[in-house]
């Protein structure tokens, strides 16, 4: 019976940890707008998303390098950038006045819930995700100076296919 229950346990774990597509969730803009998550990569566009939170220096760091390099990027590949806060509802506006001081040009949206962050499985952040017609293509967690390369190499790669 116990080795029973802890298969079960593990089997559960496992497919948590594989999605291979975009969950059906809306988040919503600074402005209130709800955008459905399974709309960022639709049409063969492809798209990167970002959790990240005002607390978390790495994820700061890892999205002011994509910020940096983004018009670059975007002469060789054609992708959105989605940066998915997973601040709490009374953290918004710390968030919102984080995103202007820094006037990153990422399309900002807020999941105060962690209902995405819970979907994907992401156990930490930054939790970066690279995403084409809603299929998950590359997943990465954490952020070392360099790490923004290694992206862009696979975003080269990924927009061939």
């Amino acid at each position: 019976m116990r080795n029973l229950i802890f298969l079960s346990v593990f089997l559960i774990s496992i497919t948590g940890f594989s999605q291979k597509t975009l969950p059906n969730i809306s988040l919503k803009t600074f402005e209130g707008d709800k955008v459905s998550v399974t709309e960022l990569s639709s049409n063969d566009k492809i798209a990167v998303i970002s959790l990240w939170a005002t607390w978390c220096v790495p994820c700061i760091k890892e999205l002011d390098a994509i910020n940096e390099l983004y018009d670059e990027w975007r002469t060789e590949v054609d992708f959105e950038v989605y940066a998915i806060s997973v601040d709490d509802s009374r953290s918004v506006k710390r968030a919102k006045a984080l995103v202007n001081g820094k006037g990153w040009e990422h399309n900002i949206l807020l999941d105060t819930n962690q209902n995405l962050k819970r979907a994907l499985g992401a156990s930490a952040i930054p939790e970066t995700i690279i995403v084409k017609n809603n299929k998950i293509l590359y997943q990465h967690t954490g952020y070392r100076n360099g790490d923004e390369y290694e992206l862009f190499e696979k975003l080269k790669k990924l927009s061939k296919e």
